[in-house]
């Protein structure tokens, strides 16, 4: 067993020659011994001769991919630490990372310091790794197989990238899990993606609003009826408890159950047990129980409305789920993933957005959180008249929230030759088109063009962005106002 870092080793699995030598360098410097492989299949090679302490591993590689790569080393090689890096994060790929039982997961491009230091902290679990391995016999459990994610997860921002984590980290296990955050953060996605990750994956999920259920009609709808139990119950009813067996229950705004059904929750969950309303039988059931609330359980624990003991069993593992203005940088990527599924849908065509409406987006405080942000795209995408959404087609009180609102002069439009701003150019077009002025709108469209083209450098996909338009739709106005290229 390897004692110093001196003799580690560090096996960098990547297909770009100059990242390896990079990481080679770096981290020879910093004594440990670096080996080489440019793809998967050439990695899992060189792992299983060297028996490597630490493995940084590429994601996407011609070949296998790094999720698959991963797959096979934890098989082969239990110990060894695994750092998956990309320059293409994605939520799913962060789950399934984290899932196979990668070390952590890191974005390119990343610091020296950063990745020197991530090298030191996974050889030093890698280590202590090694000695438990050794005085339990080095027994491992197999590795699960992989699920797809399913429903529209995004966000590439550290606080999002966290809470992947946890859920590729606590999928595979049946613990109880308590979702936190404010009202529209999407806590049933989070819910819904644990299940989809987890061992239960092929049988049923089903999700409850505790909030949107009468207090008197709530023990009936979770745990059943009946027949007779209570005025206008005809027949047995069987709740949701009996029909979500074997599978995942989420139980959303807990914090507004009552105490009496909170005691019968509590119940299930220790004992596996339940009874319909009217009942006597005990029903055995297998339920993994996940939660989620905005509301302060803690203080509801001491103001004695929540129980201290159901509290407990429930915050095994908690999941707080950032606001949406806690992790601005995603709001592109959502925003774009929102369109693209507004069109899948056909509930509008396709929509770009212009920069100057991203950026009031980006300012905005987002109160609702992504629910509001998914609402205001959708309107918004229905009210634009054209292929962009601009300022003038966001809600009056979100520009004028968000503080840069561009200012208003109907006098007079300027085109400055020199200028290389896209918002410019789309705050132009708005103007121009709100004034209906159709000569004056061709013209000043031709010098738009020209202008993006020249910035751009004839770069038609480049310069449509600018435009707010699609590259097919340059193509064609170019030739419609017989512009060359």
């Amino acid at each position: 067993m390897m004692d110093s870092k001196s003799e580690a080793k560090v096996l960098v699995i990547d297909d770009d020659a100059d990242l390896r030598y990079s990481l080679k360098r770096v981290l020879s410097g910093k004594d440990f011994k670096v080996l080489e492989a440019e793809s998967g299949e050439a990695g899992l090679k060189v792992a299983s001769v060297e028996n490597p302490q630490v493995i940084l591993l590429d994601n996407r590689m011609p070949g296998m991919t790094g999720i698959e790569t991963l797959q096979h080393l934890r098989g082969k090689n239990p110990n060894a630490m695994i750092i998956l890096m990309t320059a293409f994060g994605t939520t799913q790929t962060t789950i399934e990372a984290m899932k196979f039982g990668a070390f952590d997961y890191i974005m390119k491009p990343f610091d020296p310091k950063q990745i020197v230091g991530l090298t030191e902290a996974a050889l030093s679990a890698s280590s202590d790794l090694n000695k438990a391995s050794a005085s339990m016999g080095g027994d491992t459990d197999s590795i699960v197989s992989a699920e797809d994610l399913e429903g529209g997860i995004i966000g590439s921002s550290a606080a999002m990238q966290a809470v992947f984590k946890i859920i590729g980290q606590v999928a595979a296990s049946d613990a109880t899990v308590m979702v936190t955050g404010e009202s529209g953060t999407g806590k049933e996605l989070i819910a819904r993606a644990i299940h989809q990750n987890s061992l239960r994956a092929n049988k049923p999920y089903i999700a409850v609003n505790c909030a949107a259920i009468a207090e008197n009609l709530i023990e009936s709808e979770l745990f059943g009826h009946e027949k007779g139990a209570f005025t206008g119950a005809a027949q047995q009813h069987l709740g949701k408890f009996e029909r979500c067996d074997g599978g995942t229950i989420f139980l959303d705004e807990i914090g507004d159950m009552a105490l009496a059904t909170q005691t019968k929750i509590l119940r299930a969950l220790q004992e596996g047990e339940i009874q319909r309303v009217g009942g006597s039988e005990t029903i055995k059931v297998n339920v993994r129980m996940l939660a989620a609330t905005n509301k302060p359980l803690e203080k509801m624990v001491e103001e004695k409305t929540f129980r201290e003991d159901l509290y407990y069993r429930l915050n095994v593992v908690r999941v707080p789920l950032p606001a949406l203005r806690e992790r601005m940088e995603d709001v592109p990527s959502l925003v774009d993933f929102m369109l693209k599924r507004l069109a899948q849908d056909s509930k509008v065509e396709l929509k770009q957005i212009s920069s100057e409406a991203l950026t009031v987006l980006q300012a905005y405080k987002w109160p609702g959180n992504v629910r509001e942000l998914e609402n205001l795209i959708y309107r918004s995408a229905v009210m634009a008249q054209g292929e962009s959404i601009l300022v003038k087609d966001l809600p009056e009180e979100v520009v004028r929230s968000s503080g840069v609102a561009p200012e208003n002069n109907s006098d007079a439009v300027v085109l400055d030759d020199d200028a290389g701003d896209g918002d410019a150019l789309d705050a132009a077009y708005t103007q121009l088109r709100a004034e209906n002025d159709k000569d004056l709108l061709q013209a000043a469209e031709c010098k738009m063009i020209a202008l993006a083209l020249k910035e751009t450098e004839g770069e038609l996909g480049a310069a449509a962005q600018i435009l707010g338009m699609t590259p097919a739709t340059l193509r064609k106005r170019i030739k419609q106002n017989d512009l060359g290229a």
